[in-house]
Formats: structure tokens, C-alpha cells, sequence
């Protein structure tokens, strides 16, 4: 891909290469790094369950002005959630008359497309206008009206409108969401011809492995196929071609996001801010893009649960370099508030990164966890849990017979599932009473911090 400056920030910083999400669903991974908890302790587990932020008001109350611009996916979406100011932009394929019900809402993007006259692509105006097209397509487009309107480039420039027109000195902390790379994969026209032709690997997805794969998952294929979710129409078996140019189409997404990064990086400069800044780049999911049989996310895989964390400072980092011990996504919001000088929450569950950063431990977790309930288009479990550690992988689908298990040591690519090999049933068993004692012993721990003090801040010399 062509990332200079995420390439930039991940030399000069520090780059987490197993740091994965507690959901593989947009809402409750933001509202997991928004309130330090797992999905389970606060039931909030799909993209309909009302939250909002809990610890933005502790940095807001230290003094600091917060600001979010873009996608945060609160519910309601214009829910304050402790920041001053927020300038909201939600999912890019949208259809306001006919998914969103009494959840319609026109966003600062709805607002700016329709003040130039311009009508939103949706999966309703795609297939009108070329039907065939549309089926072929896989979710990937070509943005084809004013490149500023373009849902990332208009959110970067948002930023850096808001940030030139900034006057204060008071501290800042700025939450900026890209829409993309989420689906539809429709990158600008000059973004495209960057990889026009360039090789990227393809899945190699098997009928044997298809077979080993628990049946709610089989399920969710048939729903992604039947819905075409996020203008996606997707089909059973894709053809090479077809995913090749999905793949582009998102490295090009990836690559606008990269080049508005840029751009607020060199502004954040050019007004001194980075002389006294923490940088953090992340995302609150990843997307499959064909890897075993599946698009977007609602599985377990490594392709979807492992996500991008990366953090960059001039004067806070001890050192640069990689990092391989496993983290949680939502570990970001002790590391924030130790940053600020401000007390933990009762309740966080997530553990800061301060340790690792500033090597004083070699890890800070054996095992991560990712949950999933049913929704409207997972439909085929009611709860989904996943276990891994450095060696293991185990994904438990309650009350089901099948689920999942990978030894990821020999087998990094999770092809070959394990869950009901005789020779394994013994281990599999053990991580499954270690999965549930965990779930359990949570929801116990949530109720007994209650009524416990506030972990003080770590101390960062």
C-alpha cells in the first residue's frame, strides 16, 4: 500500500502488531474504547444499543477541549458524550428513507452534499443506474462526483478547517473518524490509478475449509449474499478478478485517508502542537475482503478482530520500534488518561499501554477477547466469544455444538479448524472453561469496582 505517513508515524513510533478489538462490530468496539469495558459489561453489543462516551468528560473537566469530527457512531448519534464540540459524519452508504426509521439523521456530509446539489451513492442509486454493474461490482466504486465531497476527504478537510481556525492555547483532544475503508470500497479516480496495476495476494478459499466453518457462519455468508449490506453484493464464490479489484479499490481508500493525515499532521505542526502531543492511529474493526469465504466483519478471524494501533510522540515515547504482545483496541483510554494526568474510571477493564511503551513489562496481557451477538445480520448465533492468546485460538458459539479452534503456530492463517480433532478435544474443553470462567468473572469484577476507589494515573517521567 501507499502510506508514507502511517509508514512514517509507525518508524518513528511505536506500531502494535497484535492489538486486537473487543467486537468485531463498529458500535460496540467504539463504545468498548469509550468506556474501558468489554461488550458484555455494559450489553452493548450491536450497531442499534444506545451508549455514549464515559471518560471524555474526565479529560474535558482536567481542562482540555474536546472535539470530535467524523464517525464516532454514538447513539443517539449526536449525543455530546462529554466532548465540547462534535461535527458529525456516519457510514457512507446510509439510505435515509429506508434503513434508518426514526433513527434518520442528516449529518454535517448530508448537509454539504445537498448545499451543492448533489445526490448521496447509496446501493439504491448504484443499482438504478447500472444494475449489472452493481452485481459485478462487489462494493467497489469509483467516487465519481466533486473529490472534496468524498466522505474522507471531506472529513479531513473539516479537521483542517476546524484546527486553522482554532485561536486557543487551552489543551486539546481531538477525536478525528475516517469513514473509510469501510464498505462501499470507493476510492477518488487519481487514488485508483495508483493501483491499477499492482499484484495483490488473493485468498485461496477452499470447499473443505467452507465445511469445517460452524454453521451460523454459513449463515452470515447467505445473509451477505441475499442483503448486499454497505452496497456490497456480495456472492458465493467471487470471481479472482472480481476480488483483485475490491482489494485495490481499498488500498486506494486506505491511501486518501494516509495523504489527509498528512495534511493534519503538517498543520498540527505548522501551530506547534506536536512539540507536546500524543498521536494514536487505530480502527475499530478490520474487514475479511474474501479471506474464508466472507466480507466485512461478524467473524473471528484474524483479518477482521486484529486491527491497526499505532503511537507517535516527540517528547512522550521512550522508544520506536514494534511491539508483539497482544493488546486490546479499547487499552487506548487508560493510556489517554495517564497521559493527561487524569484518574482512571471505576470499572475500566482495559490496562494501560504506558507499561509497554515505556518498557517496564514485556507484556500486559496473556490472552485477548472478542464477543458478538445476534443482530440483524448475524442471525445465525446469539453469542459468539473469542479467546486468543500467542498459540491458541478458540471461538465459542454458546449453546452450539460446533466452534472454532486454531493453532495459530502452526497454522497462522486459520484454515484449519481443530474443534473437533480427537487429539485437541481435551485442550479445546480447557479453553472453553477458561472462556466462560472469564465472562463470568467480569461481569463479577464489574459490580465489585462499583464500589471501589479510582486507580490513580500512571506516572510518566
Amino acid at each position: 500500500m501507499r502510506t508514507p505517513t502511517l509508514d512514517r508515524l509507525a518508524k518513528e513510533g511505536v506500531a502494535f502488531r497484535n492489538c486486537f478489538t473487543t467486537s468485531p462490530v463498529c458500535v460496540a468496539s467504539r463504545a468498548s474504547l469509550f468506556t474501558g469495558r468489554y461488550p458484555h459489561a455494559d450489553c452493548i453489543f450491536t450497531n442499534f444499543d444506545r451508549w455514549s462516551p464515559t471518560w471524555v468528560q474526565s479529560l474535558a473537566d482536567r481542562g482540555y477541549h474536546c472535539v470530535s469530527i467524523g464517525k464516532m457512531h454514538v447513539n443517539p448519534y449526536d449525543a455530546p458524550g462529554g466532548f465540547h464540540q462534535r461535527f458529525v459524519v456516519e457510514n457512507k452508504d446510509r439510505p435515509l428513507f429506508l434503513d434508518e426509521h426514526e433513527r434518520a439523521y442528516y449529518d454535517e456530509w448530508d448537509k454539504a452534499l445537498h448545499a451543492r446539489r448533489l445526490e448521496k451513492p447509496s446501493r439504491y442509486s448504484r443499482y438504478q443506474s447500472d444494475p449489472e454493474g452493481y452485481r459485478k461490482a462487489l462494493g467497489a466504486f469509483v467516487w465519481d462526483l466533486d473529490e472534496d465531497m468524498h466522505s474522507d476527504m471531506f472529513v479531513g478537510d473539516m479537521a483542517l478547517w476546524w484546527l486553522k481556525e482554532r485561536k486557543s492555547t487551552n489543551p486539546l483532544f481531538l477525536q478525528i473518524g475516517f469513514p473509510g475503508p469501510h464498505p462501499p470500497y470507493d476510492p477518488i479516480p487519481r487514488h485508483v490509478a495508483h493501483y491499477s496495476h499492482v499484484d495483490i495476494p488473493l485468498p485461496q478459499v477452499t470447499a473443505d475449509e467452507l465445511a469445517a466453518q460452524p454453521r451460523s457462519q454459513a449463515i452470515l455468508r447467505a445473509n451477505m449474499v441475499r442483503s448486499n449490506y454497505d452496497s456490497v453484493a456480495w456472492v458465493e464464490k467471487p470471481t479472482q478478478e472480481g476480488l483483485l479489484r475490491l482489494r485495490r479499490h481499498y488500498a486506494a481508500n486506505v491511501s486518501m485517508i494516509d495523504e489527509k493525515l498528512d495534511e493534519i499532521l503538517t498543520l498540527l505542526d505548522s501551530k506547534g502542537y506536536l512539540d507536546n502531543a500524543l498521536v494514536i492511529f487505530t480502527s475499530d474493526h478490520a474487514d475479511a475482503m474474501g479471506d474464508h469465504g466472507h466480507i466485512q466483519k461478524w467473524t473471528m478471524y484474524d483479518c477482521v478482530t486484529r486491527v491497526p494501533l499505532i503511537l507517535w510522540s516527540r517528547n512522550l515515547l521512550s522508544r520506536p520500534g514494534n511491539v508483539d504482545a497482544l493488546v486490546q483496541l479499547m487499552d487506548v483510554a487508560p493510556t489517554v488518561l495517564d497521559a493527561a494526568g487524569v484518574t482512571q474510571q471505576v470499572g475500566f477493564e482495559a490496562r494501560s499501554l504506558w507499561p509497554l511503551l515505556l518498557n517496564k513489562a514485556p507484556h500486559i496481557r496473556t490472552e485477548v477477547y472478542s464477543e458478538l451477538a445476534r443482530d440483524h445480520i448475524q442471525t445465525g448465533s446469539e453469542y459468539i466469544v473469542m479467546r486468543r492468546d500467542e498459540e491458541w485460538k478458540l471461538v465459542y458459539y454458546h449453546g452450539e455444538p460446533d466452534g472454532e479452534l486454531y493453532h495459530l503456530s502452526s497454522d497462522p492463517g486459520e484454515t484449519r479448524n481443530l474443534w473437533n480433532h480427537p487429539d485437541y478435544r481435551d485442550h479445546r474443553d480447557h479453553l472453553i472453561k477458561a472462556t466462560t470462567d472469564w465472562s463470568m468473572r467480569g461481569l463479577l469484577q464489574g459490580r465489585l469496582q462499583k464500589t471501589q476507589r479510582p486507580q490513580q494515573p500512571m506516572r510518566i517521567d
